[in-house]
């Protein structure tokens, strides 16, 4: 099939910042690129969008992107240090287990990095409000033929292209089709997430508190352990503050193909008086002055075996669910698109099976790795049992224990190359 202007064509499944990340490589490789996204517009602010960091190489291939490179320094902060503290929390009191202030990431919004993105792309690339339906391959022609729906109409559309790029998150469907019996693995916990936008607070006494308690705030990236239970706290630009708490409970019960949960003033209310019992005071002001907090469901899986057939392949959560304790889900999506994006340029059209094989032999260890010791770190921060260990215990753990807990212990930290 012959896209625009006698380019080969690609379908993308799924328009967020993976989605979005490949069609940048597959468009700057020489492919037609169309996107489908079931959203009706782009996002001005997802209620269940919070932040995230990007690692140096992540940086990099964002910048390559963008016609004005330091405008990501613009819409992001510098987290800098990389520090783990203990929480009594009889005692409501904290102190540094770690401290690596060698780290060398960015905090971004998801909704700014989208945002950021998505106006550096073609306008004409996404295809706004249409679900996807369905896929086939035609044998003899080795064309890919996809299905969606426009919602506003009901309208159904056909796209033929060469090649169909899974984006479409961790409850993937295309992923579905090939792997039937595949299973997310639940943690053991969910997180309550939240966003204090304190612009109008500024000089509070809740915002002079935290600023106390977390004097590096704006450069660091703050981990916080107690007994069976972590936190994760940084700045975000634009005067905003970032919370993450992971609490262990039973699988709640999926509904629809989001992992966020909907939640009740009811439930809220119960995380406040929970949080009370078992974090600082000043943390406490910022979790009750954040408004809309919302649940995720934590999930992974066991790496895939496989992350293409024949001229289908997966990116992002639908090639890797993880855990977000090592900050990888947003870099492993990006480093997917431009890994993706080399091997189709190197192989050319005619060879789409020879890129992917390789875009496979290239990315399946390295997410395997990285997925697996997300897996690891967040049970250890948990204080979950693992196989091999006695649960971690924040308030008598060992030095040589304590660095376990660093960022810069994953694999290929900084040892992941994509020149090809």
């Amino acid at each position: 099939m012959v896209g625009e202007g006698g380019k080969p064509k690609a379908m993308i499944v799924g328009g967020s910042i993976a989605g979005i990340s490949t069609a940048h490589t597959l468009t700057l490789a020489g492919w037609d690129v169309t996107l489908i996204e079931k959203t009706s517009s782009p996002s001005t602010g997802s209620p269940t969008g919070a932040g995230l960091g990007l690692d140096p190489l992540s940086q990099q291939i964002i910048q390559s992107w963008l016609s004005h490179p330091q405008i990501l320094h613009n819409t992001t902060f510098p987290l800098t240090i990389d520090q783990n503290n203990a929480t009594d929390s009889d005692k409501k009191l904290s102190w540094t287990m770690t401290r690596d202030e060698s780290f060398n990431f960015r905090a971004a919004h998801w909704a700014d990095l989208h945002g950021l993105l998505y106006n550096a792309l073609s306008p004409n690339v996404i295809l706004w409000g249409h679900i996807f339906l369905s896929f086939n391959i035609e044998a003899e022609k080795g064309s890919v033929i996809i299905k969606a729906v426009e919602v506003e109409t009901g309208k159904v559309i056909e796209i033929v292209g060469d090649l169909l790029v899974a984006a479409d998150g961790c409850l993937s469907s295309i992923r579905q089709k090939y792997l039937p019996e595949f299973k997310l693995r639940y943690s053991g916990y969910c997180a309550w997430r939240g966003v204090l936008d304190f612009s109008k607070i500024e000089n509070s006494e809740t915002i002079t508190g935290i600023r106390k308690a977390y004097p590096d705030l704006g450069k660091c990236l703050y981990f916080d352990l107690a007994s069976g239970a972590h936190t994760v706290f940084y700045e975000l630009l634009n005067k905003k503050l970032n919370w993450i708490w992971y609490v262990s409970q039973p699988e709640p019960e999926v509904k629809g193909t989001s992992v966020t949960m909907r939640v009740s003033s009811d439930m809220i209310q119960k995380m406040h008086k929970e949080a009370e019992k078992v974090w600082i005071p000043e943390l406490v002001k910022v979790i009750k002055e954040t408004k809309n907090p919302f649940l995720n469901m934590i999930y992974d899986s066991d790496p895939l075996g496989k992350i293409f057939w024949d001229k289908v392949v997966l990116v992002g959560d639908a090639a890797h669910p993880t855990t977000p304790h090592c900050l990888r889900s947003t870099n492993m999506s990006i480093l997917d698109a431009a890994v993706l994006g080399k091997c189709l340029e190197k192989w050319g059209a005619k060879k789409v099976e020879s890129a992917l094989e390789e875009y496979q032999f290239i990315r399946l260890p390295v997410i395997s790795k990285q997925v697996l010791h997300a897996r690891c770190l967040g049970r250890i921060k948990q204080g979950l049992p693992l196989p091999d260990r006695e649960p971690f215990n924040p308030k008598s753990a060992k030095p040589e224990e304590c660095q376990e807990l660093l960022q810069r212990n994953t694999p290929f930290f900084n040892d992941v190359h994509f020149t090809i």
